[in-house]
């Protein structure tokens, strides 16, 4: 009989680890992962220099496509033993010196360059290339540039750094490849004339497919599926592991610490039966409400491993399976308003006022308004109110101005206004109809008539 506790510690640990560390199992997207794949190892095996970009939204997953290329590649001798990967990330190289020495500690040339005086940066740059170049000088190591953040090093002075990689990569002075990623699809138009007229405008575009609602019931499955032995072996087939020698660069850190499954062990029973359970939940109609909801949202792939993620970690031995009670809470805490929440919080007098406001916005087509205009729009539906009556106009003041310090509301124009009462100051709704009816239905304690004049504003 196998221990119930640790073989759910274990899928915990397992789903986890290869929702966050399986940088090399990538999805879809075959014909661009083929061009990068061509294009980097044409730069290794045969001299060729290149520069690409590789354009796409946040969370399609373009670096994941990148170091699922590398990581096939580098288990090649050809490929490792003739090229050296620089990583290099806008948010961290902030500047050029900064990219040029991380560049310089990459390449494992501190020693040749230390004490040398460089009369620009193409001078500098020229020297770190020519250190590469083999001892017949004919034959040079290629080197593979990966800008990660692309578009923030479009912002660095002069772009120096851009213009010196592109200049080499065309004129085929050493062998490189340079590889931009970014998620600015504007970003050819940030780069200056004579960078881009050096910029081989080639560009990979990795966009999300939304009309594919299978394939994500597919991922969902995949994602949370335990592996069989057989599955282990198709693994091991596919993913060769990358020799210590050909992961020497530090700074390179997406290929460490790879997912490996083969560091979690389960019974096949407990296997048999997990996988049997998520089979079910992929079939569940309700569950499939909450992810054609949540695909409605968002297509992409990196945020919905973070949904997963959460519903992964409340496994515990109190709670051995993901449930379809699970899955309908993910749903609700991710189609949420943090707005409609705050609006739940606030006095039965400060929604009153909200309610006012909706009221004028619907009857004047989204007017500005002033306290005074909403102060009468309140007072007349209180005087025919049975519970709100004899409300004071200093406490009604009060809490307008509470509504404009959470933003529910704001001054409809600059510093012309300061002048003015703040009784007279015009203003603007910033909230939606729907957010208003959700949390006048979702308010606890909210007297019938005013949940009522939400409906209508007739009084």
């Amino acid at each position: 009989m196998p221990d119930g506790k640790s073989d759910v510690e274990n899928t915990r640990k397992f789903l986890k680890s290869r929702l966050l560390t399986d940088r090399t199992s990538f999805h879809g997207y075959e014909t661009e992962r083929q061009n990068i794949y061509d294009l980097l190892e044409r730069t290794a095996e045969h001299g060729e220099s290149n520069s690409a970009l590789l354009l796409g939204p946040r969370g399609v997953g373009k670096t994941t496509l990148v170091t699922s290329v590398l990581a096939e590649l580098l288990t090649k001798e050809t490929f490792y033993r003739n090229s050296l990967i620089v990583y290099l990330n806008g948010l961290i190289h902030i500047d050029d010196r900064l990219a040029l020495k991380s560049a310089t500690a990459q390449m494992n040339l501190e020693n040749a360059v230390d004490g040398k005086v460089f009369g620009s940066f193409a001078e500098n740059l020229a020297f770190l290339l020519e250190c590469l170049k083999a001892g017949d000088r004919k034959k040079s190591k290629s080197v593979i540039f990966l800008l990660e953040e692309f578009d923030l090093f479009c912002s660095h002075h002069n772009q120096t750094l851009l213009y010196n990689l592109f200049d080499v990569a065309q004129s085929a002075q050493a062998p490189i490849c340079v590889l931009g990623i970014t998620a600015r699809l504007d970003v050819i138009e940030l780069l200056e004339k004579r960078v881009k007229s050096r910029f081989s405008h080639r560009q990979i575009f990795l966009l999300p497919n939304e009309d594919d609602f299978d394939g994500r019931l597919e991922l969902f499955e995949d994602l949370l599926k335990l592996p069989t032995e057989q599955e282990l072996r198709k693994f091991d087939a596919t993913h060769p592991s990358i020799p210590e020698e050909a992961l020497n660069n530090e700074e390179f850190t997406l290929l460490r610490n790879l997912f490996k499954p083969r560091q979690f062990t389960f019974s096949s029973k407990w296997v048999t039966q997990w996988n049997r359970h998520i089979e079910k939940l992929v079939k569940n109609d309700k569950v499939q409400t909450v992810l054609r909801h949540m695909y409605d949202y968002d297509v992409l792939e990196g945020p919905f491993r973070m949904l997963l993620f959460e519903l992964v970690a409340e496994l515990d031995e109190e709670h051995p399976n993901i449930t379809v009670d699970s899955i309908k809470h993910l749903g609700e805490n991710y189609e949420s308003d943090d707005k409609v929440k705050l609006l739940m919080g606030l006095s039965v007098l400060e929604m009153c006022l909200i309610i006012a406001m909706k009221h004028h916005s619907e009857i004047y087509d989204r007017e500005p308004f002033n306290f005074e205009m909403i102060l009468t729009r309140f007072l007349k539906w209180a005087n025919s109110s049975s519970s709100m009556q004899g409300i004071e106009r200093p406490v009604a003041l009060k809490a307008f101005e509470h509504l404009k310090q959470l933003e529910f509301i704001a001054l409809a124009t600059g510093g012309s206004l300061s002048k003015v009462q703040k009784e007279y100051q015009i203003h603007r709704l910033l909230l939606t109809n729907g957010q208003i009816r959700q949390a006048v239905q979702r308010m606890p304690l909210l007297p019938t008539e005013v949940s009522q004049w939400e409906h209508s504003s007739l009084v």
